[in-house]
């Protein structure tokens, strides 16, 4: 619950510098300004006041998620505009409280996460997605995987051969994307309806942003030789996590 705290106590920080901000502006519009300046500068409040109005429904409505373990739909549209807009707003505004900005992007990933396991989404197997980043390929490997995963000659090396068995085991989506604009070309292209990406924190928060509210979860990647070369991944949180997704009568033939 500690790294899901962190970006929500700077998004609700961000939001008193808001509501200060809209209350200055009215103040300002009702004293010593002409008609049009005082228009412009309470239009300029109320909306900066309703934004930071619906965003603290949508921090009400995570904590709310996160104690109840189950969705609030009448909160969903508040959630939305939290994970799109202001939590992103806010990992910018933790430069200015120095704050590591990888610890904001776990934080996110954790809510995302949180939101994700609590709306119990089921979805046939093969309308699950797998995205996989191209740095879990072994560096010194000449294949083209991330133009077919299917290239893989399964030599061992790495652990797109583990991948491709537990897609081909599942029957699942697997892909392997260099980076965001790959990942969301895959995902147009594909269409799930559901998807387990691993990623660095980097691409993990803003991928998970660019696809809400698809529901996505994300898995971090391990990095024993450093970011971006020869990466891993626990091959159990993923299984776990697919499985997660996947309808139990489709489970259970895959088991078979």
């Amino acid at each position: 619950m500690a790294k899901k705290r962190l970006i929500l106590g700077l998004a609700l920080c961000f939001l008193v510098l808001l509501g200060a901000l809209a209350g200055r502006l009215w103040y300002v519009s009702f004293y010593g300004l002409d008609k049009l300046s005082r228009y412009i500068f309470f239009c300029l409040g109320l909306t900066f006041f309703l934004f930071v109005l619906v965003a603290l429904l949508g921090v009400a409505g995570v904590v709310l998620v996160i104690l109840c373990h189950r969705p609030i739909p009448v909160f969903d549209a508040p959630i939305n505009i939290l994970i799109t807009k202001l939590l992103p707003l806010s990992m910018y505004a933790g430069r200015l409280f120095r704050v590591a900005k990888q610890k904001l992007e776990r934080s996110f990933i954790e809510i995302n996460n949180t939101l994700v396991r609590a709306r119990k989404i089921k979805v046939p197997p093969e309308r699950l997605l797998i995205l996989a980043p191209h740095c879990l390929q072994y560096s010194g490997c000449g294949l083209k995987v991330t133009a077919d995963v299917n290239n893989c000659r399964s030599c061992g090396q790495c652990q797109i051969k583990d991948l491709l068995l537990l897609a081909r085991e599942l029957n699942v989506q697997l892909a392997v994307v260099t980076g965001g604009t790959l990942a969301r070309k895959k995902v147009l292209e594909l269409k799930p309806q559901a998807i387990v990406a691993v990623a660095c924190e980097r691409d993990l928060s803003s991928g998970l942003q660019d696809v809400y509210p698809l529901p996505a979860f994300g898995i971090l990647n391990e990095r024993p030789h450093g970011p971006c070369v020869d990466t891993k991944v626990s091959l159990e949180r993923l299984r776990a996590a697919v499985l997660s997704f996947i309808e139990p009568e489709a489970e259970t033939a895959g088991v078979n």
